[in-house]
């Protein structure tokens, strides 16, 4: 039993409460209390980055990027449980991370369960399974996931590595669980992703089919730090 409940059970003594009531209290604290373990196990487990929440993105300087809209993905609803995609395009610096971040970090409040990964550490992964013979198992062990977020996928290369492992991951969730991109280019630069035309073709067809597409423009997040700290270090000269 936690301090919390033992304080709760103290007062019940001395406040001299009902045993029905003492016993509903604690039971409510339990259950509160076991959430909130769960909810930190699956923020843990979903390798968000932390601090990338929505209290500390810089919706003003996001133009083209509605904030209610960013909201309401984070609050789940009917795009988690029909499987539909998000995709987020912008170039770097514009703020795509943090935004499906903050998605993230809201749903798993939700009482979804995520995981946030670079497409180039996932690509590999599959590479691994594939080798092994077990890609199959590998793809399902990702099922136990609502949303799977597929960070930088434009900085995959086909000539590094194999990618066509990217496709199967994408086939094998459509319709059926969420995939979320950000990409700093736009489809048709993504023939130097995917082994073919032919299988960008159907990867995009896949994950457009049913899906949220946001640009995000504006200047580069680093731009504007490197812009606010040159004006610190040269004030204009005083009249």
């Amino acid at each position: 039993m936690s301090g919390f409940s033992e304080a709760r059970t103290e007062t019940a003594d001395r406040d001299g409460w009902p045993a029905q009531k003492t016993i509903a209290t604690l039971i409510e604290i339990e259950v509160a209390e076991r959430t909130s373990r769960r909810i930190q196990r699956h923020r843990d487990q979903s390798e968000t980055p932390a601090g990338k929440t929505f209290a500390s993105f810089e919706f003003d300087a996001a133009t083209g990027v509605r904030k209610q809209q960013l909201l309401s993905l984070g609050a789940g609803g009917e795009w988690i449980e029909n499987g539909d995609n998000l995709l987020l395009f912008g170039k770097s610096g514009t703020g795509k991370s943090h935004a499906v971040a903050a998605i993230c970090h809201a749903l798993i409040d939700a009482g979804k369960r995520v995981l946030f990964t670079r497409t180039i550490d996932i690509v590999q992964r599959l590479q691994i399974a594939r080798r092994d013979l077990t890609l199959i198992g590998a793809l399902e062990k990702f099922d136990k996931f609502d949303l799977v977020v597929l960070d930088d996928l434009s900085y995959v290369r086909k000539d590094q590595a194999e990618t066509s492992v990217l496709f199967e991951l994408i086939a094998h969730r459509y319709e059926r669980h969420s995939i979320a991109i950000t990409a700093n280019q736009a489809f048709s630069a993504w023939n130097s992703v995917f082994p073919d035309a032919a299988t960008t073709a159907a990867a995009v067809d896949r994950l457009v089919h049913h899906a949220t597409i946001i640009e995000m423009k504006g200047e580069s997040y680093r731009e504007r730090s490197a812009a606010r700290r040159a004006a610190k270090e040269d004030p204009p000269a005083s009249a």
